[in-house]
């Protein structure tokens, strides 16, 4: 079961979270066949957007970030909503690259230089967007830049997913630390010398399981516990919709010209497919 748990240290001046996120990046291996990389790039992505989700205040709220990278992987996409209902997908889902020379994936030249974008639809008239450079490509360091310069919110983040021999996640999760407004020096110090011991966050996770993490580093503090997981909210009648605003024009000369009409969802196997007769059937509703 993948966990959120978020609570204050050091005197209740930092925010921590702690995430593990594993079945979702096996849920998401499963759908997207990912590669190793692939797998890293999008679960670390994931893991992030997470951590802003649980941040949403309203029923109705919803996020999407997006790293637009140079690299082999293309763009990577998550989309999450109030309920912690998360997805994603990467554009090219079985890049294959050599290790680094210290044996771990190399995420960071798999996604490239580019730009790391968030969108939050907060109920208002126009969304919040927000974006960054990418400063390396390797997730962590890039999430850690946008919440500085474009949330103003220094932030402090170990991301890290780990890939088995049998090219299925043992463990992937994360540290996000975020000092409060008015935060002592010694506590900013602290909380940075926390975050030194997380290098190897999905290991941890791996081996001691979150419960095992704050035994050892946060014992005696308060937690809430959020529970996130790979939810897909496509649907015929989203994808209705879609397709209405195409005309009718245009949905008759595809189903002409190739006999139907296929919609594949780009978050899970989801597949939707319109003959003649069930174009005839979506128009003659939208009439009425």
């Amino acid at each position: 079961m993948d966990r959120v748990l978020k609570g204050l240290i050091f005197d209740g001046e930092i925010s921590v979270s702690l995430l593990d996120t594993t079945e979702m990046v096996n849920r998401s291996i499963e759908i997207h066949n990912l590669s190793p990389v692939a797998a890293a790039a999008l679960g670390r992505t994931m893991t992030a957007a997470t951590f802003m989700a649980t941040n949403l205040k309203n029923k109705d709220d919803t996020l999407s970030a997006t790293i637009s990278g140079d690299g082999p992987l293309g763009t990577i996409v998550v989309c999450g909503n109030h309920d912690l209902h998360m997805r994603g997908y990467v554009d090219n889902p079985n890049v294959d690259l050599p290790l680094k020379s210290n044996g771990k994936l190399d995420v960071g030249r798999a996604v490239g230089r580019g730009r790391i974008s968030v969108v939050k639809n907060l109920g208002l008239k126009e969304p919040y967007t927000g974006s960054s450079r990418l400063v390396s490509g390797e997730i962590a360091e890039d999430f850690a830049a946008y919440f500085t310069y474009s949330e103003q919110q220094p932030t402090g983040i170990a991301l890290g997913v780990k890939i088995g021999t049998d090219l299925k996640c043992v463990g992937a999760g994360g540290l996000i630390l975020q000092p409060m407004p008015g935060t002592k020096e010694e506590n900013i110090v602290k909380a940075e010398e926390l975050l030194k011991n997380f290098s190897a966050v999905s290991t941890m996770i791996e081996e001691m399981g979150l419960d095992g993490i704050i035994d050892r580093f946060f014992d005696g503090v308060f937690f809430f516990e959020y529970l996130p997981e790979y939810r897909c909210n496509c649907s015929k009648e989203y994808v209705d919709r879609i397709l209405l605003t195409l005309g009718e024009k245009e949905l008759y000369d595809t189903v002409d010209k190739e006999g139907k009409i296929e919609v594949v969802c780009q978050f899970c196997p989801n597949k939707y497919t319109y003959y003649k007769k069930d174009v005839d059937k979506l128009l003659e509703d939208a009439k009425k």
